[in-house]
């Protein structure tokens, strides 16, 4: 098996993540943004890339991953989210502290320790901020979900994942109660800004943005 650097990693990560969001093809600024690092540098990484037959890149054209690409950014996928699980579980940290250790972890290739890990977490499906763990066969789980912004006045459903895990967010959410599994009721909506009134738990009102409600993922209860 071809050999692969943490920064190469990285990128196979990074373009995973990316074209998981629903684009067929990235292109190196959106790379670029992502990894936040010059275009000039993203080229040079995406050259090795391909020289190593993981992503398909042509200048201009965007890039997409190979099948072997693939597979491989799903086993660091697998090893960064295990890890923020056991970060969250068993060490206590709070879900917007786990995302830059778990970054250090992934690095760590071992198998059988990855196995060990799972077997010890008691094979999780998802991790803390509701994204689904691949198996060490690359297969997901998935949960039917819409984004809260879309849920309609009067629906309810519960609160399955976050797309924004960057630590601002997370704690944004930590402040206004809003967290993965959470009950939420849509009581109402703005024309003017697309604000949302929502009712947590049955216990208290929150009012978020439609940029927070365009970034947390609910899966509907049946009407």
């Amino acid at each position: 098996m071809i050999s692969l650097s943490p920064a190469e990693e990285n990128y196979l990560r990074t373009i995973y993540n990316l074209i998981a969001e629903g684009l067929e093809k990235v292109s190196t600024n959106e790379i670029s943004a992502a990894v936040n690092t010059k275009a000039a540098s993203v080229s040079d990484m995406l050259k090795k890339l391909a020289e190593k037959e993981l992503i398909d890149y042509r200048k201009y054209y965007g890039v997409s991953l190979t099948e072997e690409g693939r597979k491989r950014a799903l086993h660091i996928i697998r090893r960064h989210r295990l890890w923020e699980v056991f970060l969250v579980d068993k060490l206590k940290f709070s879900w917007d502290e786990v995302n830059v250790i778990a970054e250090e972890l992934e690095h760590v290739k071992a198998p059988l320790l990855v196995r060990r890990l799972d077997e010890y977490l008691g094979f999780p499906k998802f991790d803390p901020h509701g994204d689904p763990i691949p198996d060490e066969f690359g297969e997901l789980s998935s949960k039917p979900r819409i984004l809260l912004q879309e849920v309609p006045v009067g629906q309810s459903g519960k609160i399955v994942s976050v797309s924004d895990s960057s630590a601002a967010f997370l704690k944004y959410l930590d402040k206004v109660g809003i967290y993965i599994g959470a009950k939420v009721l849509v009581l109402e909506k703005t024309d003017y800004d697309g604000s949302q009134e929502l009712f947590i738990d049955n216990q208290k009102k929150v009012f978020v943005s439609k940029e927070v409600a365009g970034n947390i993922q609910v899966m509907l209860h049946p009407s």
